[in-house]
């Protein structure tokens, strides 16, 4: 069978498309910025002021299952959120996270510390970790629905992989203020300098929420809505018909959110603690890897939109299956070049890369009834048994096996090998009817749009 990709009536208002693209980026950038500024605590001070009377081991392990938390409150944000998001569209739900991720990472800069409160403080850095994932957990799902739905036909991949470029901007404004706070003495980095990081997040949110109040829906969910002869039940139909798709996307996502956050949190950790690399050198690494990664997923995603989703994926995650152990063989070497070459190769193909085509292809993979809560819901249950816990298993592993690498990357190996293989299991999706109630199936082949007939239908 085949099916024409669909564009709304009325043509594409490329104005509408630019308000799309800027509001979901500069989201995706407060979410990752948040995500880093954590993650980077986690591996440099978070042992130190909320876990102070364990071992150095223990409490990196602890700190990290702090980082881990938040993960597990993903899908019920998910769940919450993309019930809201299908019922009645996406932009106030995306409005309503960004509120949510900001004001918990704010509150996290104001905590006071274990020497201060005792347990509560650890107690107190769960709950807004929680806080946050619960937030983030339709931030990315949201804003990869929102810019596929309102992309021209052949353009979804590089739209969609915007995304991405907003994830290593947050990333790279992580890694500047960790390198200012690290900047100042050690003392006063540990009494307040670390709370100067967190509380600098009410700029991107501030910045953020005015960009996305002037958001505009998405054109496709607009057509959907009108076409409405009753109230959507998007969980419901998740659960009837969609939980094929939704395995589908978790076994995708697995091995992609497991090495993301391994590359961009634990091997933090691993160089500071095994390696001995200097503590000042992470964040500038972090920063280059940030910016080669936002490059890669448009990359990547301009590429998806010519020879086709699934199979730029799978020589991804192909090429993710053999980099984890010539990487940790590198970065323990020591030296400063293999370890900047490592981190821009693990940010360009895992962190960003794969990701940004991602963001286009699993909101075409399903059908207009349960589309955001279908992409949220497998996105967000891969990250619990993918990245979330991802840093503290790797660390566990360290410590289990006497600080040897090799279980961390066979662990990194063979959850990416899930990835390719489901990927390779997974149907092409390029240039679908996205306003289909149906998901994509091996035996619907898409019939591409050219650029001449997109053209004349784009509004300039």
């Amino acid at each position: 069978m085949t099916t024409a990709a669909h564009v709304p009536p009325g043509g594409i208002d490329q104005s509408k498309v630019r308000k799309a693209a800027v509001a979901g980026l500069i989201g995706t950038t407060l979410e990752l910025y948040d995500f880093v500024i954590y993650g980077t605590a986690s591996a440099l001070v978070f042992s130190k002021l909320f876990f102070p009377n364990v071992s150095p081991a223990a409490a990196l392990i602890a700190s990290f299952t702090t980082f881990a938390v938040g993960f597990l409150f993903r899908p019920l944000g998910g769940v919450f959120f993309s019930h809201f998001g299908d019922r009645l569209g996406r932009k106030w739900v995306l409005v309503v996270t960004l509120l949510l991720m900001g004001g918990a990472t704010l509150a996290i800069g104001l905590l006071p510390t274990f020497d201060q409160i005792g347990i509560f403080a650890p107690v107190l850095l769960c709950v807004c970790r929680a806080a946050q994932g619960f937030g983030a957990g339709a931030e990315q799902s949201g804003g990869a629905t929102l810019l596929t739905e309102s992309a021209a036909p052949g353009t979804r991949g590089k739209l969609a992989s915007l995304i991405m470029v907003g994830a290593a901007a947050g990333t790279a404004l992580g890694a500047l203020v960790w390198i200012a706070a690290q900047s100042l003495a050690p003392n006063d980095m540990l009494t307040w300098g670390w709370r100067l990081v967190f509380l600098s997040s009410i700029f991107v949110t501030i910045a953020a929420l005015v960009i996305r109040r002037k958001l505009d829906e998405s054109p496709v969910f607009e057509e959907i809505k009108q076409a409405r002869t009753e109230p959507p039940a998007p969980l419901k139909e998740v659960a009837r018909s969609g939980k094929a798709n939704v395995l589908r996307v978790i076994l995708m996502n697995l091995g992609v959110s497991t090495q993301s956050y391994t590359i961009q949190v634990f091997m933090a950790s691993y160089l500071i603690t095994v390696v001995g690399t200097d503590p000042k050198f992470i964040p500038p690494v972090l920063l280059i890897g940030a910016l080669c990664g936002g490059v890669a997923a448009v990359s990547f995603g301009i590429l998806s939109d010519k020879v086709g989703r699934r199979r730029v994926v799978s020589l991804i995650t192909g090429a993710l299956i053999l980099f984890p152990a010539p990487a940790f063989m590198l970065l323990t070497t020591g030296s400063p070049v293999a370890i900047v070459l490592v981190i821009i190769v693990g940010f360009m193909l895992a962190c960003q890369g794969v990701v940004g085509v991602h963001m286009s292809y699993f909101p075409e993979i399903f059908g207009s009834r349960y589309r955001y809560a279908g992409v949220t819901l497998g996105r967000e249950f891969s990250s619990i048994i993918g990245g979330g816990v991802a840093p503290m298993i790797c660390a566990a592993l360290l410590g289990a096996f006497s600080n040897s690498w090799i279980p961390v990357a066979i662990y990194m190996s063979l959850t990416m090998l899930v990835s390719f293989i489901a990927t390779r299991l997974s149907p092409e999706t390029l240039n679908r009817d996205l306003t289909h109630p149906e998901d994509a199936r091996h035996d619907a082949v898409e019939a591409p749009v050219s650029a001449e007939l997109a053209a004349t239908r784009l509004v300039k």
